[in-house]
């Protein structure tokens, strides 16, 4: 398991204050993708953000990169805003030290393009090479980095498996030094056995880098893995943020609880004998949320109190936020 580094000095590189993001769909009904997330993420650290489909997670991760323009809140990178760069040359300089790796490495690649002019676009905007050769020579370097070969860079996306295309992916996106990345779900669309090799060469990256990540997933085990600190999105919302380990061991979220108990087992008579937290109905609609706390409709501890009053997002033990009214003081007899 991933040792977690301590938070106490590190530098915020990244601060997402009351971030929402909302889609108007018609006249009268708004889609709230995200709706009110604050978190921080720590220079050299892996933040995970974890949730199942439809939460909104992947519209946080673009989001707080400026892909999306936020609908209220603010993100700060090294303490200015990411969303009011009013000059070219402010968010050339943001776009170079904030990148994405994105979830499907079939559709992320241009289809006409040779891998070596997918890897050296970012070279060519930023203008980070002074002539063709060195271009050439920086897009064969960062092709070694991730485990290909300079003989790919005149090759085309399509000759290549869907873990090669992602490795492609990671190259793109290390090109121009950035010092944070956006990871969205960058192994969901690979075979397992490819998985643990790409998790792998995102660490040594981030070891030899120095780099930080916002690693967007719903495999949890895989979250454990690489995550210094893990949040858990529900319908638009942040429902617990502890380090990695504190999260798996010591759940508080009843949300958190379902999703590690569904989570197999590698032991056969622990996986048969385990109890599991049953979650009842589907997700609702983040055009129509409901009332009160987001997940009261499908929680099996949900009391009046969940329906009638939002629960506060506070810090219950150190470093363990949790969004839930069942350990809130204020409302603890509802819960006897």
């Amino acid at each position: 398991m991933r040792m977690t580094k301590s938070n106490e000095s590190k530098e915020k590189l990244v601060e997402i204050r009351n971030l929402k993001k909302h889609f108007p769909i018609d006249r009268k009904n708004i889609l709230k993708a995200v709706d009110g997330l604050t978190f921080d993420i720590h220079k050299g650290e892996t933040f995970g953000l974890v949730g199942e489909s439809g939460c909104g997670k992947s519209t946080a991760g673009r989001t707080v990169l400026g892909l999306y323009g936020a609908t209220d809140g603010e993100v700060l990178f090294k303490g200015e805003s990411v969303h009011n760069k009013k000059s070219k040359k402010d968010l050339k300089q943001l776009n170079q030290n904030m990148q994405m790796i994105f979830q499907d490495p079939y559709a992320s690649l241009n289809p006409r393009m040779t891998v070596l002019d997918i890897i050296a676009e970012g070279l060519d905007i930023h203008g980070l090479v002074k002539s063709k050769q060195e271009r050439t020579n920086r897009v064969n370097e960062l092709l070694e980095i991730v485990g290909l070969n300079k003989e790919h860079g005149n090759r085309y996306p399509h000759e290549f498996s869907g873990g090669q295309r992602q490795r492609i992916g990671i190259a793109r996106a290390l090109a121009v030094d950035p010092e944070f990345i956006v990871a969205d779900e960058p192994i969901s669309a690979l075979d397992v056995s490819i998985q643990a090799q790409v998790v792998n060469l995102l660490q040594e990256l981030q070891n030899e880098r120095g780099l930080t990540y916002l690693f967007i997933a719903h495999d949890l085990s895989m979250v454990r893995h690489i995550s210094d600190r893990v949040g858990v999105m529900y319908l638009g919302h942040m429902a617990e943020i502890a380090t990695s380990e504190d999260l798996y061991e010591n759940p508080l979220h009843p949300y958190t609880q379902v999703l590690l108990s569904a989570v197999p087992v590698p032991d056969p008579v622990l996986e048969r004998t385990r109890e599991r937290i049953e979650v009842k109905g589907e997700l609702p609609s983040p055009i129509d949320p409901p009332s009160g706390c987001v997940f009261r409709t499908r929680c099996p501890f949900a009391q009046d109190i969940c329906a009638e009053v939002k629960p506060v997002f506070q810090e219950r033990e150190a470093n363990h936020w949790v969004a839930c009214h069942k350990h809130d003081d204020r409302y603890k007899d509802a819960f006897q």
